[in-house]
């Protein structure tokens, strides 16, 4: 076995989980579930069958991913943030064929308690802030927050929060350049941070 699952945790048969990740305690991993290369699942993580998570995501405690639910590589969930993958739930209807899929791209980071609603694609390297409601589309860079959720600026791929001006800015922290085409943030130099972690 060449990841981590603590003794409390329980890693069903058929579960697909890549080398270097670690589960901690009082989680379970599905029949389905792909979990890719160096992750981390804090404590109370359930990955259900029908989701994928990429290399590098870090879930933090009391997250529940859903079918339905693929996180692309290096992608962020903050503590107890929530997914859903029905619209209209009823305990007494069963709504297995109508699961939305939600697809949460590249690099993005979802706060604590922050909730998305399915059927929502985030964009690469949003930022969904703490307790926001995303219930649709997010651009890539965006900077969302509030009930329901709304853009109030764009965000570096470092996480710190951009200026723009005139149509283009550059990160205070690390120097990525990006520059506005039409509702498009665009990078246009470096495109990968310092200090990724690995």
């Amino acid at each position: 076995m060449d990841y981590f699952a603590h003794e409390s945790s329980y890693i069903d048969d058929g579960a697909v989980i890549g080398p270097g990740t670690k589960i901690w305690h009082f989680c379970h991993v599905m029949p389905g579930a792909v979990i890719g290369a160096r992750c981390n699942l804090g404590q109370n993580v359930v990955v259900m069958g029908g989701t994928r998570l990429g290399d590098n995501v870090k879930v933090q405690n009391n997250v529940s991913i859903y079918e339905g639910v693929i996180l692309e590589d290096d992608v962020f969930c903050g503590p107890s943030c929530v997914f859903t993958n029905v619209t209209n739930p009823r305990s007494r209807v069963s709504r297995r064929a109508e699961f939305q899929q939600t697809l949460v791209r590249r690099g993005a980071s979802i706060g604590a308690n922050a909730t998305i609603v399915c059927g929502a694609t985030l964009g690469e390297y949003c930022f969904i802030g703490a307790g926001a409601v995303v219930r649709g589309e997010v651009p890539a860079y965006a900077l969302m927050v509030g009930v329901p959720a709304r853009q109030v600026g764009w965000i570096c791929q470092c996480g710190v929060r951009l200026k723009i001006e005139n149509g283009s800015g550059t990160c205070t922290a690390c120097g990525a350049t990006y520059r506005l085409e039409g509702d498009t943030l665009v990078p246009t130099g470096p495109i990968d941070p310092p200090g990724r972690s690995g």
